[in-house]
């Protein structure tokens, strides 16, 4: 795992096992082995953060969650959804020598007129982007949504 970049997310760790020439980890939430790559790193570190620092119950997270879409299912990377199942974070992960750049954004965006999540985070792992939506306005956030009144704690947000 030497050749995943360093991040911005407190270290995690991870239950790792070599399949062929490629590292699975242990999805806990879904019970599954997925395939290591560079979007998948961000994804764990993202779930992570989110379950130990915005006070997020593991129960609550979905991945690859659906949304109806121009009559296509798309798929949206993590959403965190309330007591009563409605969305209220949507996250979007992207590989760190990706980026993040106004296409994501209108990604998570597109995703977003569907779902209606309050939050809506944006990462590469390094930078991190999140707004609120208030009466239709996507506002940024410096820091990352606190969802059980605790204060969160690094990393830091860019605008």
């Amino acid at each position: 795992m030497s050749e995943l970049a360093k991040l911005n997310f407190p270290a995690i760790r991870l239950r790792a096992r070599r399949r062929g020439k490629q590292i699975e980890v242990w999805d806990e939430l879904r019970g599954i082995w997925l395939v290591l790559t560079p979007e998948e790193w961000v994804r764990r570190h993202l779930i992570s953060y989110l379950t130990t620092y915005c006070g997020v119950h593991p129960m609550r997270i979905a991945q690859e969650y659906a949304v109806p879409l121009n009559g296509q299912d798309q798929r949206a990377d993590v959403v965190v959804v309330d007591d009563t199942a409605k969305p209220l974070l949507l996250a979007e992960c992207k590989a760190p020598h990706v980026g993040i750049g106004q296409e994501a954004f209108a990604q998570a965006v597109r995703y977003n007129s569907i779902l209606e999540a309050r939050y809506i985070i944006l990462t590469d792992g390094i930078r991190h982007y999140c707004h609120e939506l208030c009466n239709g306005e996507y506002t940024p956030l410096s820091d990352f949504p606190n969802l059980n009144n605790t204060p969160p704690d690094k990393p830091t947000t860019k605008q």
